[in-house]
């Protein structure tokens, strides 16, 4: 029986004529600074055709967390990262229950990579594209042991926002896009692999606390800490250290621009 490597092989050949244009980093880069502005760029463009797709942000959190705990589990060099990309999406869509045709991954995907281009045409290159992003998926079943049910900080975060809300005067709040902010901060988030290195709530607050001192919103001072009145369990570092992965993947996209 062909070992995962060697089954995929087909699928890289099938999908190099759509995957061609990743540029190459400076020698003087470690591999891992290498890495982790490869999976910066391919978490954007699950982001981008998660949008051309009208996929919602859940099942596009999904795939971009998906994809991370791929590559937590196998070398980066042995797979090509944008396949895995289109079949984390593919399957995301199973996973949350908003189904995706693999043929308008397969389009969509085509489309960012050759702007302004025709959709393929129902060809041998297109079929093994399809096919490459079917047995992609497989194999990221296989190496996540069908562990795919994922806990976002979504949820939690709505919470928060509707619990600090309340502790706001009105007018102060409707003047601060505090919320938007957070919410922008966390899609940011997914860029990294932070959904893998900090809990849902951890990261739901930091994003929170983040937004209130960027725009110098005060909530009233009480016995404890507001942010230790909604998470019991998180701590002033917690906060810190998902604040400063988040800063880091900023100065990520200012070099991957």
């Amino acid at each position: 029986m062909e070992g995962p490597s060697r089954r995929l092989s087909a699928s890289r050949d099938g999908a190099s004529k759509l995957l061609e244009r990743r540029g190459s980093e400076g020698d003087a880069d470690t591999e891992t600074s290498r890495d982790t502005r490869t999976h910066f760029r391919v978490c954007r463009f699950i982001m981008e055709i998660g949008v051309k797709l009208g996929m919602h942000s859940i099942p596009v959190a999904t795939a971009c967390v998906l994809y991370h705990r791929f590559f937590k589990r196998v070398c980066l060099r042995e797979y090509e990262p944008y396949l895995v990309a289109m079949s984390c999406v593919y399957l995301a869509g199973k996973v949350e229950e908003q189904h995706i045709r693999t043929r308008d991954i397969v389009n969509v995907s085509h489309r960012y990579f050759n702007k302004g281009s025709a959709p393929l045409e129902c060809d041998k290159e297109f079929w093994e594209l399809r096919d490459s992003v079917v047995q992609c998926e497989l194999l990221i079943l296989r190496q996540l042991g069908f562990h795919v049910s994922i806990e976002h900080p979504h949820k939690y975060l709505l919470h928060f926002l509707l619990s600090v809300k309340s502790l706001v005067n009105r007018h102060a709040w409707s003047r601060t896009p505090v919320a938007e902010t957070s919410w922008a901060l966390l899609r940011d988030c997914y860029h990294g692999n932070m959904s893998i290195r900090h809990t849902p709530q951890h990261i739901a607050i930091a994003t929170l606390y983040l937004a209130l001192n960027s725009y110098g919103v005060e909530l009233p001072v009480g016995e404890k800490e507001w942010w230790q009145v909604l998470c019991e369990n998180v701590t002033k570092a917690d906060i810190h250290a998902v604040i400063s992965d988040l800063l880091k993947l900023y100065d990520m996209e200012a070099k991957c621009v």
